[in-house]
């Protein structure tokens, strides 16, 4: 089998999606001494124009990650940093067991990373706040994302927050044992109040503060007094949700 190389430099280890107009595969750059992990997505068509001008916009001191980008004959090559990790579906699922403090961590990174992504144009910030490219590395906790950039349609900032939005509820579900500082921050992201990732990310550091201060509230009571708040949060909930009928 051939050795394939893009500009006789990435050496591709694999193909990672292919379409008629858009593949993103893995390769090694040979020209540096590490030979560091980069995706190449590869643009043809009328994929080329469009995605020519998406990432012509992208400032690399907003994402240094970018390496570059070439056109070879009728192919666009849009090359960044590869990163390790696991997907974050993997990490945060029904059944899970992380510590209410270690959730509170995960959603500030992962709020964090996504207010880095503001400035770029939303189609590229959109592509990597979806699930399988927001990879986690738990050792190192680090919330990692990874531009492979598959193409979308038209997005506007708005799609970001509600992508943001769905990520952070994947790390602050609502459980049997949720308070009333976190069951309120989840109604705002489900009702889609923010216009844009800065708001929310604001509001996060509000909510996040309000969240840590009634769980460790709660954690003070004793069983009897737990049980009781749990219901009277339920019935006060019950009781405004009739209410906005």
């Amino acid at each position: 089998m051939n050795t394939m190389l893009i500009r006789e430099r990435y050496k591709v280890v694999r193909v990672l999606e292919s379409d008629a107009q858009y593949a993103c595969v893995e390769a090694v750059d040979i020209q540096e001494r590490e030979t560091p992990s980069r995706l190449v997505n590869l643009y043809e068509g009328a994929l080329l124009h469009r995605y020519g001008r998406i990432c012509t916009a992208i400032d690399p001191a907003e994402c240094p990650s970018l390496r570059g980008m070439f056109l070879t004959g009728e192919t666009l090559s849009v090359v960044f940093d590869d990163c390790g990790g696991t997907p974050i579906d993997q990490v945060f699922h029904r059944g899970d067991a992380w510590p209410w403090r270690q959730r509170l961590e995960w959603a500030g990174r992962l709020l964090h990373r996504a207010l880095e992504l503001a400035n770029l144009p939303p189609e590229a910030a959109c592509a990597a706040l979806l699930s399988d490219n927001v990879l986690l590395d738990v050792g190192a906790k680090q919330v990692r994302l990874r531009f492979l950039l598959r193409p979308l349609p038209e997005l506007t900032a708005r799609e970001l927050v509600l992508l943001a939005g769905d990520q952070v509820k994947k790390i602050l579900p609502r459980r049997w044992n949720s308070l009333e500082a976190q069951l309120d921050f989840l109604e705002e992201l489900d009702a889609g109040v923010f216009r844009s990732i800065v708001p929310l990310y604001a509001r996060w550091r509000e909510a996040e503060a309000a969240i840590r201060a009634e769980r460790e509230a709660y954690e003070k009571r004793t069983f009897v007094g737990r049980g009781l708040q749990l219901l009277r949060l339920r019935l006060r909930r019950l009781r405004k949700g009739r209410g906005q009928r």
